[in-house]
């Protein structure tokens, strides 16, 4: 179970910062928003000063490894050995927003415990970067692993992937066989899914490449066909713009829902009204069209092989395809009984 702290880190840091002088401690609080919760730029607190932003940064650096170097420091070790017991509950490797709202909602709170992380010889940050977040490591054995894996789980997805999120931790822990037993939760691994960059959570809860529509949803074109692969068979236009409204909380127009799925290819009609993905093996057209396409691949079939293998495509009454296998102009039926394209 994950840990938090007992000590008050308000308190820590107005200990900590009695030992540098007024103006570095003035530096300090602007950089890291420990007075008003509001951080400020190098720029800024060089303008309120007049001096250049290098030398802001020079007073900050000379004012941390001051506080490093204090009796102050050595005397509040627990509090950073504590902090870090916390970094280890949540992973050994952590976002640092994951790990700043599981210790407090509060942003003053949150920014004194930036400063702690920043402040401790215990912490190392690795910046934000192409693959993953802004994150905090206290195992660098661990966070290597883990940057490892999460690469892997993303050059194996392709952009039509989505995965569930058992599947997924259980690909991810097939990365991790040798980690310690002590990571390997639920929780954690979805902690350490959370950090890459490149994949993500849709929201109904499947994993795939965070550039995907599939998963970073943009209109209700993606949208509907979230709801139709979850529904895993064919919808009333009608009803896929009523699950979109209640499922995403997005408002979905009947009108421009039908026109979507008219204009994506991803969506074929298959009855009145009625949609499925052309993923599924469903062919467009009209019952006529699929009629030809069938007898054009099979060749010559009977009423009934025609009309059981037009159901699989389409959701019509059995004697709209008869009706349509009448016109002479496109099928015609041999001694047999059996039914041919014409044209």
């Amino acid at each position: 179970m994950a840990k938090t702290i007992t000590f008050k880190p308000k308190q820590v840091v107005k200990k900590l910062l009695t030992v540098i002088p007024e103006r570095a401690r003035s530096v300090i609080e602007g950089r890291f928003g420990l007075s008003d919760g509001k951080k400020m730029t190098l720029e800024a607190i060089g303008k309120k000063y007049s001096i250049t932003r290098e030398r802001v940064r020079q007073i900050e650096n000379a004012a941390l490894e001051l506080i490093r170097k204090s009796e102050v420091f050595k005397q509040l070790q627990e509090a950073f050995n504590e902090l870090k017991d916390v970094v280890v509950s949540l992973g050994g490797v952590v976002s640092e927003e994951g790990l700043l709202k599981h210790i407090s909602q509060d942003q003053a709170t949150k920014n004194h415990i930036n400063f702690l992380l920043v402040l401790g010889d215990l912490f190392e940050k690795h910046k934000e970067d192409e693959h993953f977040m802004d994150r905090w490591v206290v195992d660098k054995d661990v966070a290597e692993k883990v940057h490892q894996s999460l690469k892997k789980l993303y050059e194996n997805l392709s952009d039509d992937d989505l995965i569930s999120e058992g599947e997924m931790i259980t690909s991810f822990l097939e990365h991790l066989k040798d980690i310690s037993e002590q990571y390997k939760n639920e929780e954690i691994i979805k902690r350490w899914l959370s950090l890459s960059k490149k994949i993500k959570r849709n929201l109904l809860g499947e994993w795939g490449v965070t550039t995907s529509p599939n998963v970073s949803a943009r209109g209700v074109r993606d949208y509907a066909f979230l709801v139709l692969r979850k529904q895993g068979t064919p919808m009333h236009f009608t009803d896929v713009a009523k699950t979109i409204s209640d499922v995403f909380g997005k408002r979905a127009h009947i009108a421009t829902t039908h026109n979507e799925l008219i204009k994506d290819k991803r969506f074929v009609l298959v009855g009145r009204g009625l949609y499925a993905l052309s993923k599924w093996g469903y062919e467009g057209g009209v019952v006529r069209d699929v009629i030809s396409k069938i007898l054009k691949k099979e060749g010559p079939l009977t009423k009934k092989e025609i009309v059981d293998r037009v159901l699989k495509e389409r959701q019509v009454k059995e004697n709209t395809i008869v009706v349509n296998l009448q016109n002479s102009d496109y099928f015609a039926r041999d001694e047999k009984g059996k039914y041919r394209v014409t044209t």
